[in-house]
């Protein structure tokens, strides 16, 4: 890393990695504290959204030397976008986070609408966005993190072989979700926060129709944010109903399944959910 980004990620390494399917993506790698993995080799703690999530996440690797309450070691790898791709990071997530054939709520739209008269976005940004979501790949992104990404820091980084973990934030939560129901084994936990669960079609409720009762032994922590009930945005308001409403069927399914109500606003809550998850998850 250059001088500058080591000083602000200390212990980070960067890489970027062009997938099978074409897609640049940027790998930033945090080891733990006095991490030897030839003595003690760590699980890796996988971060999506990282061209926003890593400076947020990233330094809570310090946990693992919390005396009050440590933190079991891991690696994190927080994966976001590269070259030309990083600047259109906000429109990309939608494709490889989003489970494919996923309806695009009405309350999505009008967001995407209200942005667009306000001016946080232009028409041309917003129909971008709104693209994305009609032809949404998160079954491809999760082979590329499990077929492509992981192999590489296994053998760059002489990661452990069990106890990987995954969190996601947002459609990066509902990715967390899609995994999970998904039944991919790479994870021995997930922790999905305030996921965009926008709609009662959500492809996720498909997805638990199908669940074998009994069958996950993956703990999934969902968190959810107080401010996103309470407030007066309707994507909000329906992304936290619905959320709850998966949250009760899977916990009457499942004992591995946890959760927690933070006192955030959508926007703040990452860094909450992800430490939410850190001390419900991998607590020693």
């Amino acid at each position: 890393m250059s001088v500058i980004w080591q000083g602000c990620l200390a212990d980070t390494d960067y890489f970027e990695l062009r997938s099978r399917g074409g897609h640049d993506y940027g790998v930033w790698v945090t080891t733990p504290p006095h991490y030897d993995p030839a003595a003690a080799p760590a699980p890796v703690v996988y971060v999506l959204d990282g061209n926003w999530a890593v400076g947020l996440t990233a330094p809570l690797i310090v946990t693992q030397l919390d005396p009050l309450q440590p933190i079991r070691p891991y690696l994190q790898v927080t994966v976001g976008y590269a070259g030309e791709q990083a600047q259109h990071w906000a429109r990309l997530r939608n494709r490889d986070l989003v489970p494919p054939g996923e309806p695009v709520a009405a309350e999505f739209t009008d967001a995407v609408a209200a942005n667009v008269r306000t001016g946080r976005m232009t028409r041309e940004e917003g129909a971008a966005y709104l693209a994305e979501l009609s032809d949404s790949r998160a079954d491809v992104f999760l082979s590329f993190l499990t077929e492509e990404l992981h192999p590489r820091i296994e053998r760059d980084y002489g990661t452990a072989a069990s106890g990987h973990g995954l969190f996601g934030y947002s459609y990066g939560g509902l990715f967390g979700l899609y995994t999970w129901l998904s039944g991919c084994t790479l994870f021995e936990t997930i922790g999905a926060g305030s996921p965009g669960v926008a709609g009662r079609d959500s492809r996720v409720f498909a997805q638990l129709e199908v669940l074998d009762e009994g069958r996950q032994t993956t703990k999934l922590h969902v968190t959810l944010n107080e401010r996103e009930l309470l407030g007066d945005l309707p994507v909000y308001q329906q992304l936290t109903q619905h959320t709850a409403a998966l949250l009760h069927r899977l916990s009457a399914r499942s004992e591995a399944v946890t959760s927690a109500v933070l006192r955030e606003t959508h926007v703040t809550g990452l860094t909450a959910s992800f430490l939410s998850y850190l001390r419900t998850c991998r607590s020693r």
